[in-house]
């Protein structure tokens, strides 16, 4: 009798420690625990490129170092760009001096030789009229043939052409350059400036600067190594600038609005919450659709990503850290 008692016992117990498992198993059916909303932390990201291609020569930070905005991460040297410096401010210095020459005008010295062509060239025409003259006279009485008058006559007409032609010259030494030759030389010291002022923008691209604070995170180059133009160089985390994202499906996005404060907590940096603000809400990619099997009235579920900001800075945060958003 003992023993069928026993039996009955432990028989009754197991029945009723199995209702109650299912009696527990349908109340949380009945209630179910709300879902815990998951997301990550994240920071803004710089990847800085260089602007001139050539070999790392100098790099002047590590991972992890802390930069500030305007800090020298790396150098760039190019002797292509060097070559094009110098034949700039040659050619900005041959541009100048012609443009002193044109300013300047002739030298004295030229004037006075351009003066005494022309007086050389004036004393010729005397000679040449006074025979002409003389020439003329016998040729009108008959003593003289036309050939002769004619060559005395051309050669007295050449004479007087190069009298004026040396006067001329004369005058264009002693007033100087035209304004129009001013211009144009000042036009070509202008461009010249214009080139050494292009080849020293690529000169200074050359040097590798920090945009903002930060933290550098990644080095991409080495030294001696050759990059071309927009190669990635340096990436800088702006650790000042940073959010949450969380990716929630649309049936429980109904209590989230877009500037709602709302409170996070990072369990990395323990049991404390921090006030935060709903930022943007967008719809993310078809593949982070649920989709429903069509039966019982299902419907496609969709997911949103929701960026949420910190009211105030938080000490410790790094991105990748896990964010829990807890009620108020």
């Amino acid at each position: 009798m003992k023993e069928n008692n026993k039996t009955l016992i432990a028989g009754l117990v197991a029945v009723l420690s199995a209702v109650g498992i299912v009696a527990l198993v349908g109340l949380f059916a009945i209630h179910p625990q709300k879902e815990m909303l998951l997301g990550e932390a994240d920071a803004t990201e710089y990847r800085i490129s260089n602007m001139v291609p050539g070999h790392i020569d100098q790099i002047f930070v590590a991972e992890g170092d802390h930069v500030k905005a305007g800090d020298t991460l790396a150098h760039i040297g190019s002797r292509q760009v060097d070559a094009k410096m110098m034949q700039a401010k040659a050619a900005r210095s041959a541009a100048s001096a012609q443009s002193r020459k044109a300013k300047g005008g002739a030298r004295q010295q030229q004037v006075q030789m351009a003066y005494q062509v022309w007086q050389k060239a004036k004393a010729a025409e005397e000679v040449y009229k006074k025979s002409y003259d003389r020439v003329k006279g016998l040729y009108e009485k008959g003593v003289v043939s036309a050939q002769q008058f004619d060559e005395v006559d051309a050669k007295y007409k050449a004479a007087q052409a190069d009298c004026a032609a040396a006067e001329q010259q004369y005058l264009m030494a002693k007033e100087g350059a035209q304004s129009e030759d001013i211009a144009a030389a000042s036009a070509l010291v202008n461009q010249a400036g214009g080139a050494v002022a292009e080849v020293q923008s690529y000169l200074d691209d050359s040097y590798i600067i920090a945009p903002c604070d930060g933290e550098v995170v990644e080095v991409y180059v080495k030294l001696g190594d050759l990059v071309g133009t927009g190669a990635p160089v340096v990436s800088i985390l702006d650790m000042s600038d940073n959010w949450f994202n969380f990716s929630i499906r649309e049936d429980l996005l109904k209590e989230i609005k877009s500037g709602q404060t709302v409170n996070v907590r990072i369990p990395a940096l323990g049991e404390q919450t921090y006030p935060c603000t709903v930022r943007n809400i967008k719809v993310m990619a078809s593949y982070a659709t649920w989709r429903a099997t069509k039966t019982l009235g299902q419907y496609d579920v969709k997911s949103f990503d929701v960026k949420i900001v910190p009211q105030e800075e938080i000490e410790g945060l790094r991105p990748g850290m896990t964010a829990i958003l807890v009620e108020k």
